[in-house]
């Protein structure tokens, strides 16, 4: 028989007692008699114990159970001594007891204990709390039925102690067909398990224990799969052994059983544990020790190197295919129009910041329409066939350096910038094709954590640092000079136009007429604004007319504000308010919220903070120019094959940049399952740039912070969850539709333009830093260095904390931070055109770590196994193909395939 994937719904276990015949309820220590009487003593379990609290009114916080060792062994005694019923045929709790459950001397008193009608926790107080108002109790059971995997079966546990036996009565019973028993269940799930103690009097807490034992067995995933295939009594007993076996034992003087052990955050999986078990580890385990080594750092098989022309993009198609209208239809929830607008806005920033920047290197041969019609093209079309549809394009610092020396080098050699840059873009295009069609992607495999983490990390602090400066570097300054106790010295006046003077007669009359006093006007201190005042010809005279409201003040709080509404509303998710649907709707939304909540307050306050701006005509920046670049004509022939060299540290800087930032993105920890496409990805990179040179277009590459921001944004977590368990990552929503659409969307921002204008630059400079600051979380770069600051007995319970010393940890951090400020150093100046090069130097630096770290350290902190240990661990797995290959499956295996 095959046990369900789903794991073990014990939905109660029940205490009774009779005296004199009578039926008699007992709850803690309150007395309660008459069928009209509140629940026995009550617990539930789907996969953590619940219990009715005091009163019979409330179900408590799911809980860890804990269980004395002691019953556990009376519990193994039962087994030995009971009745046991497998597979037996019932269709109703009647016919159970009825078909050779109880022996036939106490068959119509137990019978009588038994078949008394089932009362379950679902009456409701006069005080109900808000939450519950206007639901019905069939209401609160289907809410309840949501909590439980789909397909569980239930395992009913009945307790009890009476005054007709001498010694216990006990039986566990597995039927063959889960069968709904009437109103013995407090939801409607079948039952497969029964498990019956009634005792004499005087055992009561023994009981209670005992009951509690057996449903906490009933919902472990190890014990749960031996019940369903036990063939008898042994197979039984040897299930409950190997439960004690994993027992942990805590010390009756270090802890307070009356504690409820909160759930953890993540429970080992039922898989890991049997092979702890067949390891040998269990001992390992209940001394708070983990395995000998971490999991290795490995990139997939999407990298492998296949030795034939085009071997790898043509698996790459063949990986793709068969999800692309999955890669559609996955997109149509509503967390995806979260992502859109996220996304949208970051980008439109990127694109206006980038192109004004590109417009000044370049005297506007590239400017903020190019930048817009690039990104929403590029963008559009990787999204639509690239590997990774989850990839941002974006224009990067080192691309923009290159153009500004590219311009500078035309305009000082009188050489045509934008045809010298076309055929630069095309040889690119062609290296990449090369790259492409000699699987030369492979080598990405070769870069570890380190050389990831310095990657991601130094991009994060980039998006940090260019937030914070643009606040700083483009905002009203703060009021020094200004003093309030010298208020009254203050003042600005609007002086008319001379009447001497002709030419001002008719802003003369303007002001007569503005004014309705004409008589001495040109004497007369006019109380204009000051934009009417200049509009009408006067001038403004006084001490306080160039005076500016504090704007700075107000943008830093926009600025800010934004980032931490975000950062909260993301963490509204883990609260304990509102139903989890509303939590995981207001986290979705986080960014959206905080955008419309601070526009909302610019709006209200009036106040002249910067907005955004965009193009409002589709049409070259530079007036000289049109939409297509010519290639031939303007510059020496030569210059056509000369061209190829300064191709070639594009290419360099765009490989680099495009693969370290896909394999950020199709990191193990995102969990990603359709796959990605290294070489498809870097195809489409090339046949862009040919594309956007011949059109003059900016160059667009993998923008790192805003992929991670994309990846985040479409994270999923399980709904529907058992009470106690927390929500499980399950993966990222895949699709192509939330990226098209952003990009769809960029390309018609100048038609949104109207409602674009009411947007304050300092609050899409808070969604940029909030970028910046979440693509830092769950780097083990950034944890490290904050050890620094914490005292050893303070320090997280982390992994490589365990395996390598202190003093390692921190040199290792010590040389990645060393690593991170030489890169920020050359980033800062021209030699950021190299930056290729910097990421092949941490290469290097990683390369010369074996020499100053172990390889077990390296495993722990870099997450590589050592030679030695993976070649092991290939042949153990060589070894298990060869055995699976070689031994027949059994019958029992062929009935579960």
């Amino acid at each position: 028989m095959t046990a369900p994937q789903h794991p073990q719904y014990s939905l109660k276990w029940t205490h009774y007692s009779t005296r004199g015949g009578e039926l008699e309820w007992k709850e803690s220590a309150s007395d309660f008699k008459g069928q009209a009487s509140p629940p026995p003593f009550l617990c539930r379990w789907v996969k953590f114990e619940e219990k009715v609290e005091e009163g019979g009114e409330r179900w408590s916080k799911p809980h860890v159970s804990t269980l004395t060792l002691h019953s556990l062994f009376e519990l193994r005694t039962c087994l030995q001594t009971g009745s046991i019923l497998l597979d037996l045929e019932g269709y109703s709790l009647p016919q159970i007891v009825e078909d050779g459950l109880i022996p036939p001397d106490l068959k119509e008193k137990i019978s009588f204990v038994l078949l008394r009608k089932h009362r379950h926790q679902t009456k409701k107080p006069i005080h109900r709390s808000l939450a519950d108002l206007g639901k019905s109790s069939n209401t609160l059971k289907n809410k309840f039925m949501k909590k439980i995997p789909r397909d569980a079966e239930a395992s009913n546990v009945l307790i009890g102690e009476v005054d007709f036996l001498d010694k216990p009565f006990v039986s566990f019973v597995r039927l063959a067909q889960a069968t709904t028993l009437g109103g013995l269940t407090e939801v409607p799930v079948p039952t497969r398990f029964l498990f019956i103690l009634l005792g004499p009097h005087g055992k009561t807490k023994s009981y209670n224990e005992i009951g509690r034992a057996i449903a906490t067995l009933m919902v472990d995933d190890l014990f749960s799969d031996v019940a369903y295939k036990a063939r008898d009594r042994e197979d039984l007993i040897a299930g409950v052994d190997e439960f004690l076996d994993e027992v942990i034992v805590l010390p009756p003087g270090e802890w307070d059983p009356k504690i409820r052990i909160e759930p953890p955050k993540k429970v080992p999986s039922a898989e890991m544990r049997h092979l702890g078990q067949m390891n040998g580890s269990a001992g390992g385990a209940a001394g708070g020790e983990d395995e000998e080594l971490p999991a290795p750092h490995e990139l997939g098989e999407e990298l492998k190197f296949t030795g034939r022309f085009c071997g790898g993009l043509w698996l790459d198609i063949k990986r793709k295919i068969p999800w692309f209208c999955s890669d559609i239809y996955d997109g149509f929830h509503i967390q995806s129009i979260s992502a859109v607008l996220f996304i949208y806005l970051g980008c439109i920033t990127n694109a206006i910041t980038f192109g004004g920047l590109l417009g000044d290197a370049t005297d506007n041969y590239q400017g903020v329409m190019e930048s817009f019609l690039g990104t929403a093209l590029a963008g559009t079309v990787f999204c639509m066939f690239g590997g990774q549809p989850l990839i941002i394009l974006s224009s990067t610092g080192p691309i923009l350096i290159f153009e500004k020396l590219l311009y500078q080098f035309s305009k000082d050699n009188e050489i045509d910038y934008m045809e010298l840059r076309l055929w630069i873009g095309l040889h690119s295009c062609l290296q990449c094709f090369v790259l492409v069609v000699s699987d030369a992607s492979y080598i990405i495999k070769y870069m570890t954590r380190f050389t990831e983490e310095g990657f991601s990390s130094l991009i994060s602090f980039i998006f940090v640092s260019d937030a914070i400066k643009k606040m700083v570097g483009h905002y009203y300054p703060i009021n020094r000079g200004f003093k309030p106790d010298y208020i009254t010295a203050y003042k600005c006046e609007c002086i008319a136009p001379d009447q001497g003077e002709t030419s001002n007669s008719l802003s003369l009359y303007m002001f007569c007429f503005v004014m309705t006093e004409c008589d001495h006007v040109h004497n007369s201190h006019l109380h204009l604004s000051k934009k009417d005042c200049v509009k009408y010809g006067g001038s403004l005279l006084g001490n306080s007319c160039k005076y500016v409201p504090d704007l700075a003040l107000m943008s830093f709080i926009l600025f800010f504000g934004t980032y931490s509404m975000t950062v909260s509303l993301k963490k509204f998710k883990f609260s304990r308010y509102f139903p989890t649907k509303l939590r995981t709707l207001i986290s979705d939304f986080a960014i959206v919220i905080s955008i419309l909540v601070f526009c909302g307050l610019d709006f209200l306050l009036e106040l002249d903070i910067p907005k955004l701006h965009v193009p409002t005509e589709i049409k070259p920046t530079r007036p000289d120019r049109g939409w297509l670049v010519m290639p031939f004509g303007k510059n020496s022939w030569w210059w056509y094959l000369a061209s190829s060299v300064p191709a070639l540290l594009v290419t360099i800087l765009i490989f680099m940049d495009q693969q370290i930032s896909a394999v950020i993105v199709n990191r193990k920890e995102n969990k990603l399952k359709k796959g990605c496409g290294y070489h498809l990805d870097l195809f489409w990179v090339g046949v862009l740039m040919a594309a956007c040179s011949f059109m003059g277009l900016p160059w667009y590459v993998a923008a790192t912070v805003i992929s991670i921001a994309h990846i985040d944004s479409l994270k999923m977590e399980s709904e529907c969850s058992a009470p106690g368990e927390q929500p499980q990552f399950l993966g990222v929503r895949e699709q192509r539709l939330t990226g098209i659409l952003v990009f769809v969307l960029t390309g018609l921002s100048i038609f949104l333009a109207p409602v674009l204008q009411y947007i304050p630059m300092p609050v899409l400079y808070g969604v940029f830093l909030y970028m910046g600051v979440a693509s830092l979380s769950g780097i083990q770069f950034w944890e490290r260095i904050k050890l620094y600051l914490m005292p050893p007995k303070h320090q997280p319970d982390f992994s490589f904390l365990r395996h390598v010393p202190l003093r390692r940890v921190h040199l290792f951090t010590l040389v990645q931070i060393i690593c991170l400020a030489v890169l920020w150093i050359l980033k800062s100046t021209f030699l950021a055109i190299i930056f290729p090069v910097m990421i092949l130097g941490l290469m290097v630096v990683r390369k010369l770590l074996d020499l100053m770290f172990s390889q077990h350290d390296l495993a722990w902190l870099d997450d590589i196994l050592p030679d030695k240990d993976k070649k092991k661990k290939e042949d153990e797995k060589k070894k298990k193909r060869e055995k699976k290959v070689a031994e027949p499956e059994s019958d029992e295996e062929v009935r579960e395939n």
